[in-house]
């Protein structure tokens, strides 16, 4: 599994990386501006698992879903 976790580390992305980190799952990091203006982002954070993007809500709502 990919997990890659889009943040310009506002409050949001913290709380996301915070999760994340809380249920031991790896992910990779990036703070790229250019990339995520590539990928048409329009706000942070963005989580990618497996190429599928989520924002913030969908987010939580899916890394609650896993287990420890």
């Amino acid at each position: 599994m990919v997990i890659t976790l889009y943040s310009n580390d506002c409050s949001k992305c913290r709380i996301l990386k915070f999760k994340l980190e809380n249920k031991n799952i790896q992910y990779d990091l990036c703070s790229d501006i250019n990339i995520m203006i590539s990928k048409g982002f329009q706000s942070m954070p963005v989580l990618e698992v497996n190429g599928k993007t989520m924002d913030y809500l969908d987010a939580i709502k899916y890394i609650e879903g896993l287990e420890n």
